[in-house]
């Protein structure tokens, strides 16, 4: 009884140390948001929406951190793997150079980057096909517009933003050939990212021209481009997030960067254990590129626009549609 009594305890013992060493196994997840902050109603509000929802799901919390310059994203970097913390999710392309410098120096960290590919064995990079999704906006834009005449205001002009500008803009030659597209970028640095006040004066200055339907791609500052065109009974197109609810009935879609999703992904493969780092690339197919369609904008969207904006992502997925990345040779072929 007594040799029985002792393999029970021990056996218990065992299970005890087992859970113990399960719970220490439990991740602990971090982001790094890009300039512009986590309540941007776009880019890094996406991703930290993708954080909430792992925390619920899971119950295992996550520590963020907003930048306030850029000397902040290597030493927030550092900070958190100092601390432990995996995995590190970096938004923003911007976070490539400091990321690349801090993952050699934390091996055993797991560390990922959202729309910039850093090449190192603990760094997954997350990449999307904008061009695709902002091409299918285009032909909503196109279809939309009474005037034949559209926008498009970005953040800070890099090829990544021109991107955007080009698949939208083979949207819109795609269902209107003669249309005409506006475009201007707000600025050349990273505070082109939160200044509603310059880029509602951009959109302004491309509805005087014409213009009647204008996307952005400007985070934070695209607040502002969406408002001037709803102050002047124009219609906005959000990015990243649906940004439909901002200003209902004036804002004909948003096109979804599924930011939220990749965070979501990360944060849920790190957690059992299936992270891997190398390239992931999100378009169409693979669900990480879309456009928003719900009660707030459900007047603006036709069933002629639908199927439109169907077919082409079809043809997209399959192969018969080919939408030229800006980013291969920094040109657009319009």
């Amino acid at each position: 009884m007594i040799a029985k009594n002792l393999t029970r305890l021990a056996t218990l013992a065992l299970g005890l140390a087992c859970s113990g060493a399960a719970l220490a196994a439990t991740i602990k997840p971090a982001i790094i948001y890009d300039l512009g902050g986590k309540s941007d109603k776009s880019f890094n509000e996406g991703a930290y929406h993708g954080a909430l929802k792992f925390q619920k799901d899971t119950g295992v919390a996550f520590r963020d951190f907003e930048i306030q310059n850029d000397a902040q994203r290597e030493q927030a970097m550092r900070k958190f793997a100092q601390d432990g913390y995996s995995p590190i999710i970096a938004i923003g392309f911007s976070q490539a150079s400091a990321l690349a410098k801090v993952a050699p120096d934390f091996p055993k960290t797991e560390f990922a980057i959202v729309d910039s590919v850093v090449k190192a064995p603990n760094v997954e990079s997350i990449v999307f096909k904008e061009q695709e999704g902002s091409f299918l906006v285009g032909i909503l834009a196109a279809l939309a517009s009474k005037t034949g005449k559209v926008g498009f205001v970005g953040g800070m002009d890099i090829p990544l933003i021109r991107k955007f500008e080009c698949g939208y803009a083979q949207g819109v030659k795609y269902a209107a050939p003669k249309d005409v597209v506006l475009q201007n970028m707000i600025g050349t640095t990273g505070a082109a990212w939160n200044d509603p006040v310059k880029g509602g004066e951009l959109a302004k200055a491309q509805i005087a021209e014409g213009a009647d339907v204008i996307y952005h791609a400007a985070g934070g500052s695209g607040v502002g481009v969406l408002r001037a065109a709803a102050d002047a009974g124009k219609l906005g197109i959000g990015v990243d997030s649906d940004q439909d609810a901002l200003f209902p009935g004036k804002v004909l879609t948003s096109m979804l960067k599924r930011v939220d999703t990749a965070v979501y992904k990360t944060f849920s493969d790190a957690n059992a254990g299936k992270w891997k780092p190398g390239v992931v690339v999100l378009g169409l197919k693979e669900g990480g590129i879309g456009w928003a369609q719900d009660d707030s904008n459900k007047a603006l969207i036709t069933p002629a626009m639908i199927k439109a904006v169907n077919g082409a992502t079809a043809a997209i997925i399959g192969g018969g549609i080919q939408v030229h990345d800006y980013m291969t040779d920094n040109k657009c072929p319009l």
